[in-house]
């Protein structure tokens, strides 16, 4: 018996997975927070059902992910467990760093079930894009029967070359000019590769206006205090960006685009990764994330040399219409609503109140930014 809802414990909505296991313990997947445990056992009050275990992190030793990495052929040599692959860890169960007997490593990980029509999207997605010619992604790998995701008794496994890249200097990229012409280029060959990328459809377009109309109504009733604080941007969003909205052109995009989402070379980009919220959205989306990320870090980049060169780049590039750039601005703070939503479920006040001071600094200086970005 397998069971699928959508948390209501929080802003977040995650969506959870209850799976039978031996006798009448139900495995729960899927959560970010015990809050999901919680609206879990609420519902199952009153049924005839044993002991809801959340899944929780397993230290699988290195016999068990021999075998498991056997599924692509690989002769395991070591597990290098000190060794941190970059992005997210919150989206996988488990997952580390392997080498073969020839020396070459991998990122090994353990997916929730909950997120197997999802991955296999994104793994689809990213060959797709590898097949035109997209250089810096890194595909996932297949076994001898062709498929990316491996089921075995200790759940739903996926597996992708190991990228290594230089870290970024968080006091001095943000004013690195040259990030800009890599960045851009990222985004321009992504949306000429992409185009007739099969696997998602424009009737599933992310509607961010939707969502952010969803998150105030959870908002009321799990976190009331800050809605004072958030008026002020939705008035401001509501003059011109809320009703426009259905009316912007879309396109494939990586859904998650900011710096900390993309492994560095010295002078380039190796690999950009994290593609859990792609899909068909507002055209303009990756490069307004993009520019948001940027300001969060220091306010003082969103007039400096990075963020001014990847807007005159992509102007120049003449892929986004004139309408996605008239509302560019009120995208960058509608955005920021998708970041409050993350630290709302992380319970984070430092970065609520962050986040909604930033909200109100972008808004207090409109004229200047439209100025300075020339649009």
């Amino acid at each position: 018996m397998i069971r699928d809802v959508i948390c209501l414990g929080c802003p977040n909505g995650c969506h959870l997975v209850m799976q039978a296991q031996d006798g009448q313990e139900l495995e729960l997947q899927g959560h970010c927070c015990e809050k999901g445990v919680d609206f879990a056992r609420t519902l199952l009050d009153g049924e005839r059902n044993g002991p809801l275990l959340p899944e929780r992190p397993v230290a699988y030793d290195d016999e068990a992910l021999g075998e498991i990495a056997a599924f692509w052929g690989i002769s395991l040599k070591a597990v290098h467990r000190s060794l941190i692959p970059d992005g997210s860890p919150e989206r996988t169960l488990f997952r580390a760093v392997i080498e073969d007997r020839q020396g070459n490593r991998f990122v090994l990980e353990r997916i929730p079930v909950s997120a197997n029509y999802a991955k296999m999207r994104i793994i689809h997605s990213l060959t797709f894009l590898s097949q035109k010619g997209l250089a810096e992604i890194t595909p996932y790998l297949t076994g001898s029967a062709g498929e990316a995701i491996h089921r075995c008794d200790r759940g739903l496994w996926q597996l992708a070359p190991f990228v290594a890249g230089v870290p970024l200097d968080r006091l001095t990229y943000l004013y690195e000019g040259w990030r800009a012409e890599v960045l851009s280029r990222f985004l321009i060959e992504l949306r000429e590769k992409s185009c007739g990328i099969p696997f998602f459809s424009l009737e599933e377009k992310f509607s961010l206006r939707d969502y952010i109309y969803t998150l105030i109504h959870r908002i009321e009733g799990h976190a009331p205090e800050i809605l004072p604080n958030i008026g002020q941007t939705l008035a401001f969003l509501e003059k011109d960006f809320m009703g426009t909205y259905d009316r912007l052109p879309s396109g494939f995009c990586h859904g998650d685009y900011h710096p900390l989402n993309i492994i560095w070379g010295n002078a380039e980009i190796r690999s950009v990764i994290d593609w859990e919220f792609t899909g068909i959205k507002p055209e303009i989306y990756d490069l307004a994330n993009m520019v948001g990320c940027l300001g969060i870090e220091h306010p003082s980049s969103l007039a400096r040399d990075l963020v001014t060169g990847l807007i005159a780049r992509l102007r120049a590039a003449n892929i986004f219409s004139d309408i996605s750039w008239q509302h560019f601005f009120g995208f960058v703070v509608a955005l920021r609503f998708a970041w409050l939503s993350e630290w709302l479920r992380k319970n984070d006040q430092e970065m609520i109140d962050l986040e909604l001071e930033y909200m109100s600094l972008l808004i207090r200086n409109n004229s200047q930014l439209h100025r300075k970005w020339k649009i």
